[in-house]
């Protein structure tokens, strides 16, 4: 055998080497990448929940004060509703002051009427101001005074303070719950404690429950210049905890 010869197999013996060393490694790094990704979940592993529900007072009055004029004549339709609402305006914006009680305009537009053939007889329009605040007595003495719009709806719920200071409440109250539970199910299946693992909390962001009055009644008094008989109740703001913990 040449001189070459022999040193072309040697090549070839040192490369046959590498292949089979880069298999081999490969192999191996890949029975520990699985054996890390297939790793079982932990064991004493428990999933629980706990809610807490808070009452509190309602503090936000939404009142809605509206009127309808119609007729043949768009613009002059238009024109009757925005009479109506600036003269609300100008009574409402004398008692209007900033969280007490803030004024603003609602939907204001006009409707075609139709007659059986698809032609245009006439013209019906709806205006409306909103009254909302915290101070009640306010709003609906104010309401009494409107006498171009009446009322049509009334609602209360909770001010952003108010809620964000019951969502509190309510949370602080439902991780006590949440780690008190916890705690009994790991004596209850003879464990010393715990670990906690990954936890949500859930806010109920519920809209406050609408009240309406008697629309004759409001109707009768406003013409009266009366207050608006309203009067607020309770919301209830609610928080959940739900989430795992490993027992040890």
């Amino acid at each position: 055998m040449s001189l070459c010869q022999q040193i072309y197999g040697l090549v070839i013996l040192k490369n046959i080497q590498k292949v089979i060393a880069y298999i081999a490694f490969s192999a191996w790094a890949g029975a520990g990448f699985a054996q890390t990704n297939l790793q079982p979940l932990p064991a004493q592993r428990v999933n629980l929940s706990a809610q807490s529900s808070v009452q509190v007072a309602e503090d936000l009055l939404t009142l809605s004060l509206s009127t309808t004029r119609e007729g043949t004549d768009a613009q002059v339709v238009q024109n009757q509703l925005k009479t109506a609402l600036d003269a609300a305006l100008v009574l409402a914006k004398k008692d209007a002051q900033a969280l007490l009680m803030e004024v603003r305009t609602g939907r204001f537009g006009l409707s075609p009427r139709y007659s059986r053939d698809g032609k245009i007889t006439g013209w019906q329009g709806t205006a409306e101001l909103v009254l909302q605040g915290q101070d009640v007595a306010r709003i609906s003495a104010t309401a009494g005074k409107l006498t171009t719009l009446s009322v049509a709806s009334a609602s209360f719920g909770l001010t952003p303070a108010q809620r964000q200071a019951a969502q509190a409440q309510a949370q602080n109250q439902a991780i006590a719950l949440f780690r008190q539970r916890a705690t009994d199910i790991a004596k209850a299946f003879d464990f010393g404690a715990y670990t906690l693992g990954e936890v949500s909390v859930n806010f109920d962001e519920g809209g406050p429950p609408n009240y309406r009055a008697s629309m004759m009644a409001v109707r009768a008094e406003a013409a009266e210049t009366a207050p608006v008989p309203v009067e607020a109740g309770l919301a209830l703001v609610s928080v959940s905890v739900s989430g795992s913990v490993q027992l040890k």
